[in-house]
């Protein structure tokens, strides 16, 4: 496992995983093109984050509100776009020091390209019992685009960790990661999970927060963005600014 750096204050584990089969060719002796396209069969990713883990060592799924499948959440202006499609319930809360690493372990390595973002929510009260609803989260990491050639940051990554700042104050958060995925022009898909943590020895900053949904629209150009043609020259991560304390 090694730890490379990536602009801001993040880093990136680059962890290689096999990749699954992307489609079935089912094939038969005489095919029409039509027939040929039809006979390819879909089969589905794994892009799940499936394990937070922490600077002192500490890897919890436990902490985890699992998602239910891996199939994409597609709308950004539904609820589900918080912490995923009915996700199972974590069953603990994970200290974390401000000023630490956090980050998430996924399931696969990234082979979608697009930007992907880690927010903390501050629970209003008990994390356990939060939907992650309201104007309580602020963005504290991400990963966006290189241009030669262009390309995603996070490509082919299967961990993304960053520092959750030093003066984040304490208290319990959810944290959630989100990794957008932009090879079909027009119709993003978000894999998303949120976890449980305790944040300690913590400051006393007040960062800007947004509601999620509401961070972003769906006519955002982030979002609505072809990236195979014309090639992106610039491109901006959805969302608010990186809140570095």
């Amino acid at each position: 496992m090694s730890v490379s750096s990536s602009r801001r204050h993040e880093a990136r584990w680059n962890i290689s995983c096999p990749r699954p089969p992307r489609s079935l060719c089912l094939s038969s002796l005489f095919v029409n093109p039509v027939a040929l396209h039809n006979a390819f069969v879909d089969l589905p990713s794994l892009d799940i984050w499936t394990t937070l883990v922490t600077g002192d060592g500490t890897s919890s799924t436990a902490a985890v509100r699992t998602p239910v499948n891996n199939s994409p959440v597609t709308d950004v202006e539904s609820p589900d776009i918080t912490c995923n499609v009915n996700p199972s319930p974590a069953t603990e809360t994970v200290s974390v020091a401000a000023g630490s690493m956090v980050g998430f372990l996924l399931d696969n390595t990234l082979y979608h390209q697009g930007p992907a973002a880690i927010y903390l929510g501050t629970a209003p009260t008990s994390v356990a019992e939060w939907d992650g609803s309201g104007a309580n989260w602020f963005k504290i990491a991400e990963w966006g685009a290189e241009f030669d050639p262009f390309g995603f940051t996070d490509f082919n990554l299967s961990a993304l960790n960053t520092t959750i700042p030093a003066s984040v104050p304490n208290g319990e958060y959810l944290i959630r990661i989100e990794q957008i995925g932009l090879h079909v022009a027009g119709a993003p898909q978000w894999y998303i999970s949120c976890a449980q943590i305790a944040v300690t020895g913590g400051g006393t900053a007040s960062p800007s927060k947004v509601s999620i949904p509401g961070y972003v629209s769906s006519d955002d150009p982030s979002l609505t963005v072809n990236i195979y043609n014309p090639v992106p020259t610039a491109y901006t991560v959805p969302g608010p600014a990186v809140f570095t304390g």
